[in-house]
């Protein structure tokens, strides 16, 4: 397999494990709530996730992040991970998928 099919397959696994981590305050994974801008996956099984939260001042901020850092990092094949939270652009509704939204009862 080559290098590029290794990435984008570590890529799919880092996809699937986000979308089985929830938000404390909204009963939606993480991925379909759209809080995950970018996965990015290098030689040597470096990972970064670019993430934002649905507010600057989410009180549950560090056990999530905690969390994702324990889960991502035990997916076989990311040997390093860089967890990058930004608030630009800031998290509004229309991020979340049609999934996320219709779970919410916003379609």
């Amino acid at each position: 397999m080559d290098s590029k099919n290794n990435h984008s397959e570590l890529e799919n696994k880092i996809t699937e494990v986000l979308k089985n981590i929830y938000d404390p305050e909204i009963p939606v994974n993480i991925y379909d709530l759209g809080l995950i801008y970018n996965i990015i996956v290098q030689e040597g099984g470096k990972a970064e996730i670019v993430m934002t939260l649905t507010a600057p001042n989410c009180p549950m901020a560090d056990e999530l992040m905690s969390g994702i850092n324990e889960k991502v990092s035990a997916i076989d094949g990311v040997n390093d991970l860089v967890i990058n939270l930004t608030f630009d652009p800031p998290w509004d509704k229309t991020m979340m998928s049609e999934e996320a939204k219709l779970d919410l009862g916003l379609l």
